[in-house]
């Protein structure tokens, strides 16, 4: 069996310093007929296990902690036994949408995520915030970027936790050397490529998103 990535949109809300927004936000599943992983189980759980389709969750895996990428987490992880992964150094945003459920494991640069016969890397990228992570993999030529990196230029940078130059340093030095056909998988909106994204660096800094 091959592995494969599936897609689902959840929908819901994002909320932080004060103020909260409707978003739609890309759930990843990656995995083949068996077994899968979750990459950022977002807003609706009973949705995401629809979606896996009786496969073995192997893992919840958390691009970051705001919480339209962690609010169904908790609840997906206990009707499936499947571990939550996270950063670290998101434990702070973490905590502010589940202050009594803690995550299960931790993730590190470096770390590699086998599941389905593939291998995913896991890339800390600071900026959108302290402990966002995206995740490499080079046989499906894919990176998952959460919300570090999307269709147009770099995750937001304007609320608490995060920082616009820190953001600019990820993506050079841990995306933008990946290979020009690897594909941009999103937290939000459209995918892309590195090649589509890598020319417009000093436009994003000469901006100040």
């Amino acid at each position: 069996m091959s592995v494969r990535i599936d897609h689902l949109t959840t929908s819901g809300t994002f909320s932080l310093d004060g103020g909260t927004w409707d978003v739609d936000n890309n759930v990843w599943i990656v995995g083949d007929d068996t077994e899968a992983i979750v990459i950022d189980a977002a807003h609706d759980a009973d949705a995401i296990r629809a979606a896996l389709g009786g496969r073995t969750l192997r893992a919840i895996v958390c691009t970051h902690a705001h919480n339209d990428h962690i609010d169904a987490a908790p609840a997906l992880a206990e009707a499936t036994g499947a571990p939550i992964l996270l950063h670290e150094d998101d434990l702070p945003l973490w905590k502010q949408t589940h202050p009594d459920r803690t995550p299960d494991g931790t993730l590190t640069d470096g770390q590699e995520i086998s599941v389905a016969g593939t291998t995913l890397t896991v890339l800390h990228t600071p900026g959108h915030a302290p402990g966002a992570v995206c995740l490499h993999s080079a046989s499906l030529a894919t990176v998952f970027t959460g919300d570090t990196l999307f269709q147009g230029g770099p995750g937001a940078t304007g609320r608490s936790f995060s920082h616009f130059p820190t953001i600019i340093d990820s993506i050079r030095d841990r995306l933008l050397t990946l290979p020009a056909e690897t594909a941009v998988r999103t937290g939000h909106g459209d995918p892309t490529t590195i090649g589509a994204e890598a020319p417009h660096l000093a436009d994003w800094i000469s901006r100040g998103h």
